[in-house]
């Protein structure tokens, strides 16, 4: 049985392997764990409203699950309130897990909040979504959806 350490030290050795810039990065299913593990882990969700709204969020409780947008919707612009937004949520020592489609952009965000001073940053591997199939559908080959974690659709 994989325990809530494990889980942070395997998240931590893929840091130091991949040579992250934050504290490490866990698979959908890990991210999953650690949030019932403990409920003081919080899951950032960067995806825009919009993305939330049409294509589905996360079911987890509301006390661990929060949105600050990487980027602005319309336009994709970046969100110049990103850190003070996430400074409201979470304390620097916060077990702090990073989300978006399909993990690209919560790596940006995991190495700012830890350029930031926030020292347990996470990337969520694979993202909401994940990667595209043959025929350019999301869903079906990884992320969190595909791995039959909790979440609603639009």
């Amino acid at each position: 049985m994989t325990t809530f350490n494990d889980i942070l030290i395997t998240a931590n050795d893929r840091a130091k392997t991949k040579q992250l810039p934050y504290a490490g990065a866990v698979t959908p299913a890990e991210a999953y764990a650690l949030v019932r593990e403990d409920s003081r882990v919080k899951i950032i969700d960067v995806r825009t409203k919009a993305e939330r709204d049409w294509v589905g969020t996360i079911t987890i409780p509301a006390e661990q699950h929060f949105s600050v947008e990487w980027s602005l919707y319309p336009g994709g612009t970046p969100n110049p309130d990103f850190i003070d937004q996430l400074q409201r949520i979470a304390a620097k020592e916060d077990i702090l897990l990073f989300l978006c489609r399909s993990g690209v952009r919560s790596r940006h965000a995991a190495k700012l909040a830890t350029d930031n001073g926030f020292t347990q940053c996470h990337d969520i591997l694979e993202g909401f979504e994940g990667d595209k199939d043959t025929q350019g559908h999301r869903k079906m080959i990884s992320g969190w959806c595909k791995a039959g974690l909790p979440w609603m659709g639009a």
